[in-house]
């Protein structure tokens, strides 16, 4: 059983009834759910996370009025309840795994993640957040939201980016995607530079995922969790795991260019299938200022293609 699972049915068990008894004028202003940083928030927990910041909890988020109205109380009645359930140990909590769990502002809440204490309001408020950030706020599970506040922003924040702000990020992977699987893999190769190999092959891998994520429409999460994501996206998640996964494993690194070739010509029918480049270029370097061309925002279309 999964962190997430054990947080739903602990918030059922105890959190909810404790809400209900104790804060009988609010329950229908209170959320709850578990959303944010560790591995049990994206269901992808094990026996190795359970070490550190990992059991029994939840987050109750709270509107700015209500937090100043009961949250002093509510955060008493949340440490009061039990420390073990179904047979699993009290948390424990890392150095810097505070605050996972407990009584939120929602304001607070979202601008300890993204910068924000709600939705982004423009082109450039959405290209300064990392996507790491907004996976991490928009993960999880909502159990209980009436008032629907919280869900509001989340909702908004699943919608994705924007689409000029879409388009300047896969514009910009392009370009550096590019620069490290068809051009300086190659080169750092032939030179048997094996710290140049390794970075080289690792950024161009980490912006692949990016780039897969953003035809997906979704957040690309902290780098321990992109590999294990990218095979659950519906669009070619396990097609590009599988080339990813050959790449790496592939000892001999004279055959790494052809394989970052052939990922690289998977991407180009991609794009062309969503009409984003027409160009007949086999090299993504190409495609990136054409891509860049669609966004209608003229100040982002004038940036620098490659920041993104």
């Amino acid at each position: 059983m999964n962190g997430l699972t054990i947080s739903e049915r602990y918030f059922h068990e105890h959190g909810l009834p404790m809400i209900l008894e104790r804060f009988p004028l609010h329950t229908d202003r209170i959320a709850c759910g578990l959303v944010g940083d560790g591995s049990e928030c994206f269901g992808f927990d094990d026996e190795i996370s359970r070490d550190h910041d990992w059991g029994p909890g939840f987050c109750v988020w709270l509107t700015r009025d209500d937090y100043d109205d009961i949250a002093e109380e509510l955060i008493q009645k949340y440490e009061q309840l039990p420390s073990t359930f179904m047979g699993f140990g009290s948390r424990r909590q890392s150095e810097w795994g505070n605050d996972r769990v407990g009584v939120f502002e929602i304001g607070n809440f979202y601008s300890r993640y993204i910068g924000y204490k709600s939705v982004p309001q423009n082109n450039e408020e959405w290209m300064i957040v990392p996507e790491s950030a907004l996976a991490a706020a928009t993960n999880g599970k909502v159990f209980y939201d009436p008032l629907g506040e919280f869900s509001s922003i989340r909702n908004r924040l699943l919608q994705f980016y924007p689409d000029d702000v879409r388009l300047k990020k896969m514009a910009a992977r392009c370009m550096t995607i590019a620069q490290s699987g068809q051009y300086n893999l190659g080169r750092c190769i032939k030179r048997e530079d094996q710290f140049a190999i390794r970075y080289a092959e690792t950024k161009f891998c980490i912006d692949v995922i990016s780039l897969i994520f953003l035809l997906n429409r979704r957040y690309t999460p902290f780098y321990k969790w992109m590999s294990r994501s990218l095979i659950e996206l519906p669009r070619l998640g396990k097609e590009f795991f599988d080339k990813i996964g050959l790449l790496i494993r592939t000892a001999d690194s004279r055959l790494k260019p052809e394989i970052a070739e052939e990922i690289c010509s998977m991407i180009i029918a991609e794009l062309k299938a969503e009409d984003l480049t027409d160009s007949s270029s086999t090299f993504l370097l190409d495609h990136g200022p054409i891509i860049q061309s669609k966004i209608k925002d003229e100040k982002l279309r004038k940036r620098n293609v490659w920041i993104g």
